[in-house]
């Protein structure tokens, strides 16, 4: 695949675990690859600032905390949804980096945890955390809340849905995959309008198909796939 919005880079300052907050069962997922499927997905949007971003199964909210890293420019609000409520918790934790006071308390746990291990690790996130700040623009609000993205969701009205849905040996769906899916799908169809945009990250097996949802593009990458939607009517 061609990378057209993403260079490659060095995306250290965005590992899991870092600065970003990571544990036992969080996914993450490659910087390059989701500053693509999203630069892809706005080139498709008729409006181009104030988006609301929605990530249905957004884990740990690490996809969300780094497009707001990149994307501080462009968006104005982010939503997501796992679940399983430990999840929800990271991610409330994660997204609310992408404010001034989310950062500085960052900073002083991770000043505290130098001052007391002296470990690199420790320091290197510090001159993270610097590099971080001079990245966000402005503050991002934030809105995670539990929920099973197959069966109805709130009414937020997403510009851009991006996702990386369940699949191999970390996370699983709670029924058969391509079900799932498709009841995914059916779902974000109901609280979205005309125009808005589905990314969806899947194992190449996985197939998504749903009314009120024409495909732009798919693109393989490696064991992954993306594919892109537009809502219709």
């Amino acid at each position: 695949m061609e990378y057209k919005y993403s260079r490659d880079d060095n995306y250290e300052d965005y590992a899991s675990g870092r600065v970003i907050y990571g544990g036992k069962g969080i996914p993450n997922f490659p910087v390059r690859l989701l500053n693509e499927m999203f630069g892809r997905a706005k080139s498709y949007l008729e409006k181009q600032s104030e988006i609301i971003v929605y990530d249905p199964c957004c884990g740990g909210g690490y996809a969300l905390t780094v497009l707001g890293f990149f994307h501080s420019d462009c968006i104005n609000m982010l939503y997501g949804s796992d679940i399983d409520e430990n999840m929800v918790a990271y991610a409330n934790k994660n997204t609310k980096l992408l404010t001034a006071a989310g950062l500085e308390e960052r900073r002083r746990e991770l000043e505290a945890l130098y001052e007391n291990y002296h470990k690199d690790s420790h320091e290197e996130a510090l001159e993270s955390i610097k590099r971080l700040e001079e990245t966000l623009k402005k503050d991002i609000a934030s809105e995670i809340f539990g929920a099973d993205c197959t069966r109805p969701l709130p009414f937020i009205r997403p510009d851009i849905i991006i996702t990386d849905v369940p699949y191999g040996n970390l996370v699983e769906w709670n029924e058969c995959a391509e079900i799932s899916l498709e009841g995914m799908m059916k779902r974000l169809a109901e609280i979205t309008v005309s125009g808005a945009i589905l990314t969806v990250c899947m194992d190449k097996k996985q197939k998504g198909s749903c009314k009120g949802w024409r495909r732009l593009e798919k693109q393989n990458v490696g064991k992954r796939k993306f594919e892109i939607y537009i809502r219709e009517e």
